[in-house]
């Protein structure tokens, strides 16, 4: 990918890093969204557990919101959740501020970082505002498969950082536990982090490998089944030796006190994220016979969420959904014709469904 023509700075402007001038800027459409059926962020669709709510009710108070906040408590809970020792558990500000200070922590200016492509724009986002050197290993064409062999002759001995989501964010396929193995092996002299952001809809996770691997982060969000994606909670799993030096790197109080509270009662009720995960897998499978019946081509997906191709008409049929009020995701400028559609309920999708038929 051509790197953008750096803009002109206006007169009396102090010149920026050059590697923050030749960044294209990232600016998600978020404005517009209340009020619609959300199926464009990946974002739970049916909102957080009714236990948080009132959890937030009970121990919010005009004093505690007065001192910064204390995470203790929440490291325990969480700790407890993900069964990993306290030691090796760094809380973030959403997924973002993790990659984002691990980048800060491992990457100079020059440095080789690895990623995949297409992906999560923020993997490129903070590696660009290092100054990395970025290599991009493409998925597998037609079904977007992850390109093991390839990723595994692009890692050398100067590659410094590897990042990847598991399973990736917009393709939705995913890489298996020895696959995993074989990246970690072959990037012994790199830090390698894996973004487990939609690891619940998959149930595919390196943090076994934390011990073994001491070059291993594993990081996981908040935003996605937990349904707390306002809170930006997110937090990074490594050896303490490594949580130790992020923690260096990271601002002492990223993290909101009622981000901190509300997480502590969501891991609790297990039974909620049971059953919304159970319902994202229906609706996901009906989701895909949907588009089978229709003749609209996809990718297999392992999260929650599956990459639609439209074609010639992707952005034609995304605006006419955005009309009849439901919000799909173009991914044409990384993915020619294709456009991401979240798995909320089956109901939902039975609504999508129903309006993609009347205009396919």
């Amino acid at each position: 990918m051509a790197s953008p023509r750096p803009a002109k700075i206006p007169k009396g402007i102090v010149r920026p890093r050059e590697a923050v001038l030749r960044m294209a800027p990232y600016a998600p459409p978020t404005a517009g969204r209340e009020g619609k059926l959300r199926l464009d962020f990946n974002e739970n669709t049916v909102g957080c557990s009714p236990r948080v709510i009132d959890f937030l009710r009970d121990r919010l108070s005009a004093g505690g919101l007065a001192v910064y906040p204390e995470y203790g408590e929440t490291k325990r809970a969480l700790a407890g959740f993900f069964q990993v020792p306290q030691e090796q558990l760094l809380l973030t500000n959403g997924t973002d501020e993790a990659i984002q200070v691990f980048i800060n922590t491992y990457v100079n200016s020059g440095d080789e970082v690895v990623l995949l492509r297409p992906a999560y724009a923020m993997y490129r986002f903070y590696a660009s505002v290092a100054g990395a050197e970025i290599r991009e290993v493409g998925y597998r064409l037609p079904l977007m498969d992850f390109p093991l062999d390839e990723l595994l002759d692009t890692i050398t001995p100067a590659t410094r950082a590897v990042v990847i989501a598991n399973p990736n964010n917009p393709t939705g396929t995913a890489v298996q536990f020895h696959g995993i193995e074989r990246i970690l092996k072959r990037a012994r002299r790199a830090v390698v982090l894996i973004d487990e952001a939609y690891y619940e809809f998959c149930g595919i996770t390196a943090l076994p490998l934390i011990e073994p691997a001491p070059n291993l982060f594993v990081s996981r969000t908040f935003s996605k089944v937990f349904g707390m994606a306002a809170m930006r909670l997110g937090c990074v799993f490594s050896h303490p030796a490594n949580i130790a030096f992020l923690h260096k790197a990271q601002s002492p109080y990223s993290v909101n006190a009622m981000a901190a509270l509300a997480v502590q009662e969501a891991v609790r009720d297990r039974a909620y994220i049971e059953n919304y995960v159970a319902e994202v897998l229906a609706a996901r499978e009906l989701l895909c016979v949907g588009l089978e019946k229709l003749g609209i081509a996809y990718v297999p997906s392992s999260a929650n969420f599956v990459l639609a191709n439209l074609g010639k008409r992707a952005i034609e049929i995304r605006d006419t959904l955005r009309d009849r009020g439901i919000l799909g995701r173009d991914r044409s400028y990384e993915v020619p014709g294709h456009v991401r559609m979240t798995a909320g309920t089956r109901e939902q999708t039975r609504r999508l469904l129903a309006v993609l038929e009347e205009i396919w």
